[in-house]
């Protein structure tokens, strides 16, 4: 049975290696990025690039897009220049980027109008995961739709949620960000309990991995503050996006999260402080400073207040 001839827009640091692990599996992929050279690695293992992306959308029966939000999504995928509007009646469209629901909605029904299914797919588990093609992943739309595509999902990732109507799969996905953000912030703070009571921080970290206050985050995130990178797989300004989204869906549905409110208060914060590349946990910076010891293995490490706090990201390691 021939293979299914993909496009993929987005080439960064979660759509490089999806759009990769599809090469492996044998499907013919064109790809497309605004930045060519993210390409490179991909065209080395026998993509081809796309002209733009209404040719590409004319030439797929399948377009995959990984973007870093609402904004991009709707340049890519809305007008007369988009992608829905140049695919061909059948094929169908699948979003891994992390999406807004009424964004989500408004390109489901967009595709019902020129016989183009939209799946949102929005997908979590990091970069590590993505080159292990062992992601999980949130599919909204028409079920049909996803059973046909499952082939693919698999290729992405391991564990693969049919969540039901288009918008859901945006709402786990956010849900499921807002306790990474709010864990990763807490994090900073029980490790600095520990490091200023004297405890070597090798302990702290084995102690929390053993106990009911464990969870993917402490196993991801700290070997990051340790190594003293904060993680730049994913920048402050993708935080900030995403616990902007996690906000509102709760507005939308008529009520106000405290935790959620705080956490995009804090990570607001530091993006102001480090800038938008900065890397995530530099909300744990944020603690570092405030205490004048950085979180390094074995005591922690005092902090020099000659390094300026603002925008120090690339040089502080």
């Amino acid at each position: 049975m021939m293979k299914q001839k993909i496009l993929f827009v987005g080439l960064g640091n979660m759509g490089n290696p999806m759009a990769a692990n599809l090469i492996k599996a044998g499907y013919p992929v064109q790809v497309f990025d605004l930045v060519r050279d993210k390409a490179d690695n991909l065209i080395a293992m026998g993509a081809t690039w796309a002209g733009d992306i209404q040719q590409g959308s004319r030439q797929a029966d399948l377009v995959i897009a990984s973007l870093p939000g609402p904004p991009q999504v709707k340049d890519v995928m809305l007008g007369a220049k988009g992608v829905i509007a140049n695919m061909k009646a059948g094929t169908c469209v699948i979003d891994t980027s992390t999406s807004a629901v009424d964004l989500v909605k408004q390109l489901f029904n967009e595709g019902l109008s020129t016989h183009v299914d939209f799946l949102e797919a929005p997908v979590t588990n990091a970069v590590d995961m993505a080159v292990l093609g062992r992601l999980s992943i949130f599919v909204g739309g028409s079920e049909k739709c996803f059973q046909q595509h499952k082939p693919i999902f698999n290729v992405l990732g391991e564990k693969i949620f049919y969540v039901g109507v288009p918008g859901n799969g945006a709402t786990v996905k956010l849900l499921t960000n807002l306790l990474w953000f709010v864990t990763a912030a807490t994090m900073g703070e029980a490790l600095m309990l520990g490091a200023k009571a004297g405890v070597p921080l090798d302990i702290v970290s084995e102690a929390i991995q053993s106990s009911a206050g464990n969870s993917w985050v402490a196993k991801h995130d700290i070997p990051s503050i340790f190594a003293g990178h904060y993680d730049p797989s994913f920048s402050l300004a993708l935080c900030c996006k995403d616990l902007g989204l996690i906000n509102d869906i709760a507005r939308q549905q008529g009520y106000e999260l405290t935790m959620g409110a705080l956490a995009q208060s804090v990570f607001e914060k530091a993006r102001a402080q480090y800038g938008d590349s900065a890397a995530e946990l530099h909300v744990v910076r944020l603690v570092e400073e405030k205490a004048g010891l950085l979180l390094r293995p074995p005591h922690g490490v005092a902090w020099d207040a000659s390094q300026s706090s603002t925008h120090t990201s690339s040089r502080i390691q």
